[in-house]
């Protein structure tokens, strides 16, 4: 399928860089840090094989792309639409203005579970596209 022009965009409720990594890993051990797009989108050490699947099908069906970023990591107008909502994932339009997709309460239902992810994926796209 031809690229629609629209991106997700996952962020995360961390840091990126190797002191955020670090941080988010220990605290994350000790139970005093969470993101639940993290836990959707990676196992411990690795992004999931299912994730990736899921990207993949979501580029072939849709023509969408998924870009993952930390909370450091963020542009402006990304920061913007999400900043103290985090994490979340948020719907770039071709014209390049940004809405919430997924708040983090919807993030969390999901459990970590991919497949619980893309059916809310799926579902919010069939209303928004």
């Amino acid at each position: 399928m031809e690229k629609s022009g629209k991106t997700l965009i996952g962020v995360y409720k961390a840091d990126g860089g190797f002191a955020g990594e670090i941080s988010y890993f220990l605290g994350h051990l000790i139970g005093v840090k969470e993101c639940s797009l993290c836990d959707i989108t990676h196992s411990p050490i690795m992004k999931k094989k299912a994730f990736k699947e899921f990207e993949a099908r979501l580029r072939a069906d849709r023509g969408i792309d998924i870009r993952l970023v930390h909370m450091n990591e963020r542009t402006e107008a990304e920061l913007a639409a999400s900043e103290g909502r985090e994490p979340c994932v948020l719907l770039q339009y071709e014209d390049g203005s940004i809405s919430m997709f997924l708040d983090y309460e919807e993030l969390k239902a999901a459990g970590g579970r991919v497949n619980s992810f893309e059916k809310l994926v799926e579902s919010r796209l069939n209303i928004y596209l």
